[in-house]
């Protein structure tokens, strides 16, 4: 144990840094930019396929966050996170799938989401005041950060998705919980409900009366977890000195943003593929140098329809802004609903397994590398796209427990148009 605690700074280099307690409750620093961690050191995981990913994550937790909590916190709060297993499956040869989608609501970010609810609540108990977790979701962030908030004393939980853009499936695993949970339907697109969460974190003088969290990828707390996976799967591999591609299906671009920062704590993986639909702002400042953000398009992988990417800050920060040394690691691809449709198709009639539209573009992506093994993320349950996923491969997919249940509850929702003002009220009214 060092003699100082770990402290995070802003991606914008104009905030002083902070601990991890005042980074995981601030969501963006003050000058816009999001928290990292003021170093990444190095960590050795010896642990290998026989050992459970929760074995391997604690391992990296308590090189992350050792300097903040005791190993018993560490280790009760990724045993609680982690009840479920993230298996590695072979699709084709060479071409493996690393399941994130075991957890309560089937997707990957249940990982994250789970392990920051308990950081949260382990700080919270020693503050008086209750805190409103605010979140905009454009599928799966919702769902995962309210599963693993619901019923969690101190916490108010508020839902931001755009109506009618969100698969149905996915709508109701955070619709119908009630309790603490909040959803909030916004007239308008994911962007616009990002838009409305960072206004209310800049509106200071909200933020002197209600206490803000934010709950994606934003938040380091939820950020930092997603390396733990990325570890496991390198454990799983039996010639652990093999070259590794691995392709993480991109939208807000915070899981290929944990595999980066896993990669520089010694995770050995060759080279990431960051595959995105045609949402393409980032493979196409990878390949041409140039940021341009815009508003998002609809597509079949609706979790990642995002056009501003709020995690890029951090892979420029990883890398120092140079496009260059990014490029060493990190590749862009981008695949149409076409391609993704077909991809689905495809590897359902050649080898049985379903893909969702989202582990379809990562497998897309993957199949772009030519040799060696290669792993991309299934980062959503085939079920919670059903719709889609029948129509190609015309076949029916039975829904896991959990979302079956959740099928048969009345969904309870707020609707606003996309306006500040009218968040602010619904904010500062409950």
């Amino acid at each position: 144990r060092r003699d100082a605690f770990m402290r995070f700074i802003s991606t914008g280099g104009k905030a002083p840094s902070v601990s991890l307690e005042d980074a995981v409750f601030s969501g963006p620093a003050p000058d816009g930019g999001l928290y990292v961690p003021e170093r990444i050191d190095p960590v050795s995981v010896s642990t290998g396929p026989a050992h459970s990913v929760a074995d391997t994550a604690t391992v990296v937790a308590r090189q992350l966050f050792s300097e903040d909590l005791s190993a018993e916190s560490i280790e009760r709060m990724v045993r609680e996170s982690l009840d479920f297993e993230i298996p590695l499956v072979e699709v084709e040869p060479e071409l493996m799938c690393l399941e994130l989608f075991h957890g309560p609501t089937h997707a990957f970010k249940d990982v994250g989401a789970r392990f920051m609810a308990r950081l949260m609540a382990h700080f919270l108990s020693s503050r008086s005041e209750g805190a409103t977790v605010l979140v905009a979701t454009s599928g799966d962030t919702g769902s995962a950060v309210a599963h693993a908030f619901v019923g969690l004393e101190g916490f108010r939980v508020v839902v931001l998705f755009p109506r009618g853009k969100v698969s149905p499936l996915q709508q109701r695993l955070f619709t119908t919980l009630g309790d603490n949970v909040t959803a909030v339907s916004i007239d308008g697109t994911f962007d616009d409900c990002q838009r409305l969460v960072k206004a209310a974190f800049a509106d200071t003088a909200l933020r002197e009366t209600e206490s803000l969290v934010s709950a994606n990828s934003i938040n380091v707390a939820r950020l930092l977890p997603q390396t733990f996976y990325y570890f496991h799967l390198r454990a799983q591999l039996p010639d652990e000195a093999a070259p590794l591609t691995v392709c993480t299906p991109s939208g807000n671009f915070g899981n290929v943003t944990a595999g980066l920062m896993a990669k520089r704590m010694g995770c050995n993986i060759s080279r990431f593929v960051a595959a995105t639909n045609v949402n393409d702002v980032v493979p196409e400042f990878l390949a041409s140098g140039v940021f341009r953000p815009r508003a998002s398009v609809p597509t079949l992988s609706n979790a990642m329809d995002v056009g501003d990417p709020s995690n890029f800050v951090r892979i420029q920060w990883l890398y120092n802004g140079d496009r260059d040394e990014i490029s060493r690691d990190l590749e862009g691809r981008a695949f149409t609903d076409e391609q993704t449709e077909d991809a689905i198709r495809s590897v359902f009639r050649r080898t049985g397994y379903v893909l969702d539209p989202h582990g379809a573009v990562g497998y897309l992506g993957a199949k772009t590398v030519e040799r060696g093994p290669r792993v991309f993320l299934g980062t959503a349950h085939p079920a919670k796209f059903r719709e889609t996923v029948e129509r190609v491969i015309e076949q029916e997919i039975p829904l896991p427990p959990a979302l079956a249940l959740s099928q048969s509850k009345p969904e309870r929702v707020i609707e606003l148009p996309a306006l500040y003002e009218e968040l602010k009220v619904l904010l500062e009214g409950s």
